[in-house]
């Protein structure tokens, strides 16, 4: 029975990884196991930092409807609270985009609020 070898699958997931990790520093680029220890610790960043960048943006929406409140007269905690008493289904992304572009309607909306905290 002939000796199974794996030059070609070897050379071919070798080669992955060095196109993957070209412009690393140093040996990181340029051998094969330190580019593939680089490569999955990085992959297990960008894995962390997907779920991270999720609470970023809700807290970035979060300051941009409170400081448009505020702008308005009422704090971020009461706006919420009465836009959830008038059953009204806005997330704070949509919140924040018109709090950001159109502030007459914001305004119309923190009237629906308070109509509701009454």
């Amino acid at each position: 029975m002939p000796k199974a070898r794996t030059n070609v699958a070897r050379h071919k997931r070798v080669r992955k990884v060095r196109k993957a990790t070209k412009g690393f520093y140093g040996g990181r680029g340029n051998l094969y196991k330190a580019g593939l220890e680089t490569l999955r610790r990085g992959g297990n960043f960008a894995y962390t930092s997907r779920k991270l960048r999720k609470r970023d943006y809700r807290g970035l929406w979060i300051i941009r409807i409170s400081a448009a409140a505020k702008a308005i007269g009422i704090p971020y905690h009461r706006l919420m609270n009465g836009l959830k008493k008038a059953k009204v289904q806005l997330d704070r992304k949509m919140l924040a985009e018109i709090a950001l572009t159109d502030p007459a309607a914001f305004q119309e909306i923190v009237t629906v609020a308070k109509k509701a905290l009454a």
